[in-house]
């Protein structure tokens, strides 16, 4: 049995998060989606109403789980028995980074790194994108879920 995570601030969740979930649970025998908790940012949802907003999003997914976590991935990734991390690729810009990540990750502990390439019709989307737009009135309901949509537009009145 695999089981893998999908790590991400998820703040908020985007339809490309999902897609690579979603992706990532066909593949996987488990997914558990893992919210950084960062003690030094602030977010504009708190890791509580991430969380359950990813829980609304992959509730249709009988094979994913959601949690969160702080400090190592790798750590995280040993106290729950998983084997693999599972990144989602927009551009070359992210393999570079991503691939950094996956080798100090890998010597650290045994947990290896699969790559799943986003769909091009997510290529472009960011978390920190649809923020911005949705704080100027800009459209965004094409990028997240519609509850997701309400959310955003009730932080932002």
């Amino acid at each position: 049995m695999t089981k893998v995570v999908c790590p991400g601030s998820f703040d908020p969740v985007t339809n490309g998060h999902l897609d690579i979930i979603e992706r990532a649970a066909r593949l996987f025998d488990e997914v558990v989606v893992a919210v950084l908790v960062n003690e030094s940012k602030q977010g504009l949802f708190k890791v509580a109403e991430r969380q359950d907003l990813l829980g609304q999003a992959t509730g249709h997914l009988p094979n994913v789980s959601v949690s969160s976590f702080d400090g190592l991935l790798v750590d995280f990734c040993t106290a729950n028995g998983i084997s693999a991390i599972v990144k989602g690729l927009r551009a070359v810009t992210d393999f570079d980074y991503e691939l950094q990540m996956a080798q100090m990750n890998s010597s650290l502990t045994q947990v290896d790194t699969v790559f799943i390439p986003t769909t091009p019709a997510y290529s472009f989307l960011a978390s920190s994108l649809v923020k911005e737009v949705a704080k100027h009135g800009g459209d965004v309901s094409g990028l997240v879920p519609d509850f997701v949509l309400a959310k955003l537009k009730a932080k932002f009145v």
